[in-house]
């Protein structure tokens, strides 16, 4: 068995909405899981190979090559067969929103495959596998990203601004202030959430604070210190990182100490974002179950070496 993952790869030439490029190579002999997290950032993934089964609590499992999520507030579970290729682009969502010209609350906690958006972008994945190698991908990749940012759908500046105070306080200003910052009504500043963002602004931040806090525990932090950035107490910041991620902070962090968590690569550098399950139904956290969606057995999140469901990408 094999598998490659090529480093993200910044591009300060696009606009600032790109976050990275990543590309990975996975040939295994036997299946992957894997759960992700919520981020704070948009996903298109360029499939090469095989499908991936996308799970997450409240929806209907879906198997897709190449996929698009939105934000997310629930963790998904990712499966795939052992191979996979492709490129994951992670966007601000905002930069989605003009990327797609889809009003962001429609991909909010979903995962779709492109062609639903854009007949174009399935015909760019069939382009980037017949390159060669990852520098022609990543080539081809940023003269239609520039063409197509050229062309997108205006975004509010506004709406930019605000979401990049909310990411730089890590979820934790108010939302009446943050309003202020832009000079809207809390009510105008929420409806273009919905819009541009995709999730309303106190939900949007807490996404944002799970994500500093993994990053904090990830860095050896202890769940009482954790939990002083952004949450009430203990045990708020605890229900809040089993209902985002599908377990408790200690079982997230007992399975990235294990040897599968030590291979993980992370879908944002410096992120606790994944982690790879054991194989078969049943799987790591036994009480962590997509019960509305029906599929009692599957964690509510992960993905085997490739983009979950939230579209990331791993080994």
């Amino acid at each position: 068995m094999s598998w490659e993952t090529v480093p993200a790869w910044p591009h300060p030439a696009l606009r600032p909405g790109v976050i990275s490029y990543r590309g990975v190579r996975v040939h295994l002999d036997r299946p992957r899981r894997r759960l992700e997290a919520p981020i704070g950032a948009a996903t298109l993934l360029l499939g090469f190979e095989q499908q991936v089964r996308i799970s997450r609590a409240g929806r209907p499992p879906v198997s897709l090559v190449s996929v698009v999520n939105g934000l997310t507030t629930v963790p998904a579970l990712g499966e795939h067969g052992g191979r996979i290729s492709g490129i994951e682009v992670l966007l601000e969502p905002w930069a989605a929103f003009g990327l797609f010209g889809t009003e962001q609350y429609e991909l909010a906690n979903r995962s779709l495959g492109p062609d639903q958006l854009d007949p174009g972008l399935a015909q760019l994945a069939g382009s980037l596998a017949a390159l060669p190698g990852w520098p022609e991908r990543f080539a081809l990749l940023d003269r239609v990203l520039l063409e197509r940012f050229r062309v997108a759908a205006p975004v509010s500046e506004r709406v930019v601004h605000a979401w990049s105070v909310l990411r730089r306080s890590a979820g934790v200003i108010p939302v009446a202030k943050l309003a202020d910052e832009v000079g809207w009504s809390v009510r105008h500043l929420e409806n273009r959430f919905r819009e541009q963002i995709g999730l309303p602004p106190k939900t949007a931040a807490r996404v944002l604070r799970l994500q500093r806090a993994r990053r904090l525990l990830a860095a050896g932090h202890g769940q009482a210190e954790t939990a002083v950035c952004g949450y009430y107490d203990q045990a708020h910041f605890s229900g809040e990182f089993k209902a985002m991620t599908g377990c408790t902070p200690g079982e997230f962090l007992a399975a990235r100490r294990l040897p599968a968590g030590n291979a993980v690569t992370d879908r944002l550098a410096g992120e606790a974002t994944s982690l790879l399950l054991a194989s078969g139904r049943g799987a790591l956290f036994s009480k962590t179950r997509a019960s509305r969606a029906g599929h009692a057995d599957h964690p509510a999140g992960g993905l085997p070496g490739e983009a979950g469901a939230s579209g990331g990408q791993g080994d």
